[in-house]
């Protein structure tokens, strides 16, 4: 396998270098007498539009999709892409309807608007728990699967692109949340280009080896020869696809049918792109305006990520079906075929330099997740813990000293536990199932708290302690509901378990509580626009896709 030459080294300096370098000027812009914990956590003010959609797009995508979605792209084609054009029409709602609801009450953290709306016991419960998810699940598992691309591409030891990743990512982050917003849209322009320069030689493979003629005439022929493959919408039995052990599974089972537009995949995104501290942060600190133009550029960006990440993996498969990389495909170990292989068999074949590039945009992906998670566990544990038990008239300086501390120990507990995970015969499967047993239960608590006065902290509290035991119990008592959908049926319950617990309680409305009003979601007009001209495209492609 060919790894990375010179001209490949020469590129991926430089593109260290643009980003530590404007990542330190951005830093020193601001004197350090003039430390304040809401710039750090926040960059409260200074996050423009475009800064804040580029870091919101840079922190979404990661290892996890490029190797992975690219892996089931080749396994079961452009339906997969419901995952990134539903999530930018979820953009558009959590734009129009939760953020006005943060910043009318001066939200900065998620755990501070269950406080506020529920109780403090409903609050703490939570942060802890994400504190405990997104460093042993969500950062951990960034840095195991970025290590194990990095590894694959460049032939380093597992452990040195683990320290070298976190190192990486610990730098940019103890900037604060500015130096992470401003640094990540050069990260994004990066993963673009090089996403784009992957896509563009997986397509002039095809035209080279099979199709003949240029790489429109690739494009033309992989959607003839993989017609299965360009499809939005999966029936029951419509395709087979490879399991990881040697068998097959029905890809309805990770994809079912109409559950992608109007079922479960709202809750899987409402409660990432919504009620999740690692992406509402780059907007918390805006005013109404530019979040929402920020929110509705990430939409625009998350348009383009399927020709990215899901096209190149498509374009692996028809090579695939034509009898090139028959080996490739194979694990090492138990050669059985391996989806999410495609991506990293596809990268080691560009030419020397366009692969410095791709490289680039693979390690830009993943250190901006990083430094985006990393950031949002110190917010949460230094205005959500730290100020509120230990030492509630901390001062602005210590409060950054105390976040960058987390930052740091966050970090080493994720070098030691990234190894860890190499358990899992499917880390990246694992880590998307864990994520669905918790997301019903936040988006019930969320919704509710944000639109319905009735809900009370008894009903959060219940919902949150419930959320975990029954979406385990569906699992292992239903496994052969599609997973998506038993996502849906825990929502359901839990949405009715509080109304039923809220209804039975003795109503008291709190004073100091969230203030909710109709004018507050008042629509500007260039935004209105621009969300109608973003609903339009994805029609259309679900409409030629369907």
């Amino acid at each position: 396998m060919q790894k990375l030459q010179i001209a490949d080294y020469i590129v991926f300096l430089i593109y260290f270098l643009i980003v530590s370098l404007y990542g330190y000027w951005i830093y020193t812009r601001k004197k350090r007498s003039e430390i304040d914990s809401k710039d750090f956590f926040l960059a409260e003010g200074s996050l423009t539009w475009w800064a804040i959609g580029a870091s919101l797009i840079a922190s979404n995508i990661s290892a996890e999709q490029f190797i992975g979605m690219s892996g089931s792209g080749f396994a079961m084609g452009l339906a997969i892409a419901s995952y990134e054009w539903m999530a930018a029409v979820t953009l558009i709602v959590v734009a129009a309807f939760f953020l006005p609801i943060y910043l009318k009450n001066k939200i900065y953290t998620m755990p501070q608007f269950l406080a506020q709306r529920y109780s403090p016991l409903v609050a703490t419960i939570m942060a802890v728990f994400w504190l405990l998810v997104y460093i042993f699940v969500n950062l951990t598992s960034i840095l195991y699967l970025g290590a194990l691309a990095v590894e694959t591409v460049t032939g380093l030891s597992f452990t040195v692109c683990v320290i070298g990743l976190s190192i990486f990512a610990v730098f940019i982050t103890l900037g604060g949340m500015k130096v992470i917003g401003y640094t990540d849209v050069i990260q994004v322009v990066v993963l673009v280009l090089g996403g784009l320069a992957t896509t563009y030689l997986a397509l002039e493979l095809v035209a080279d080896k099979i199709s003949g003629g240029g790489v429109w005439d690739a494009l033309v022929f992989v959607k003839n020869n993989a017609s299965d493959h360009f499809h939005m919408i999966l029936n029951q039995g419509d395709m087979m696809i490879p399991d990881g052990k040697g068998g097959t599974e029905d890809a309805y089972q990770k994809l079912p049918g109409l559950a992608v537009i109007i079922g479960a995949m709202w809750i899987a995104n409402l409660g990432y792109w919504g009620c999740n501290q690692y992406i509402t942060q780059r907007a918390l600190g805006a005013d109404l305006p530019t979040a929402r133009k920020g929110l509705l550029f990430a939409a625009f960006l998350k348009l383009l990520m399927p020709v990215i990440v899901v096209l190149p993996g498509i374009a692996a498969f028809v090579l695939y079906k034509n009898g090139f990389f028959q080996t490739e495909m194979l694990d090492p170990t138990t050669q059985v075929i391996k989806s999410d292989r495609a991506y990293p068999v596809l990268l080691n074949l560009l030419p020397a330099g366009l692969k410095g590039l791709s490289f680039a945009a693979l390690t830009a992906a993943i250190v901006a997740s990083l430094a985006g998670k990393a950031n949002s566990i110190s917010t949460i544990f230094t205005l959500d813990i730290y100020q509120k038990f230990f030492k509630k008239e901390a001062s602005e300086r210590n409060l950054v000293n105390v976040g960058k501390f987390a930052i740091v120990i966050a970090m080493i507990i994720a070098i030691i536990m990234a190894p860890q995970l190499s358990r899992f015969d499917q880390a990246f499967q694992f880590i998307q199932e864990f994520s669905g047993l918790i997301s019903p239960g936040v988006v019930a608590i969320f919704l509710l708290g944000m639109f319905w006065k009735r809900a009370n902290g008894m009903a959060a509290l219940v919902a949150a302690i419930a959320t975990l035991p029954l979406g385990i119990g569906i699992n292992e008592y239903f496994p052969e509901i599609p997973f998506l959908n038993r996502m849906g049926i825990v929502f359901l319950i839990l949405v009715a378990l509080m109304v039923v617990v809220s209804l039975i309680s003795p109503y008291k409305e709190k004073k100091d509580g969230i203030i909710v009003t109709r004018d507050m979601f008042k629509i500007e007009r260039p935004f209105a626009v621009g969300a109608i001209l973003l609903m339009g495209i994805i029609t259309a492609l679900y409409l030629a896709f369907w």
